[in-house]
């Protein structure tokens, strides 16, 4: 094996590690986007587990993190939750970040 066969071989190794890990971020940021949101609409600590699980499939709908947003926009408004597009965005952002520390280290 070639030193360039090699190097692509260990790019792709870690293109798929990399993917792994933020896929498990997203799906970290998504439960707590879940029990954030289930504690301003009021849910039960089994209930808030329950939609939490809910938020996180949510995001198989479609690439990109659209359709998280829409379904806590959706059940929020639902709950008639206050709260602004930019508010939930930002939680969005800050959950995310939380999420990519516990998993990458930091």
């Amino acid at each position: 094996m070639s030193t360039f066969d090699e190097r692509q071989n260990a790019q792709e190794t870690k293109f798929v590690l990399d993917a792994a890990q933020e896929f498990k971020a997203e799906a970290k940021r998504n439960k707590a986007l879940g029990h954030w949101a289930a504690g301003l609409m009021g849910k039960s600590d089994a209930e808030a587990d329950k939609y939490a699980l809910e938020v996180i499939m949510a995001d198989m709908e479609e690439a990109g993190d659209d359709d998280v947003f829409r379904k806590l926009r959706k059940d929020l408004s639902a709950a008639n939750c206050e709260i602004t597009d930019d508010a939930i965005r930002d939680r969005m952002a800050v959950e995310l970040k939380a999420a990519r520390e516990a998993v990458y280290g930091g």
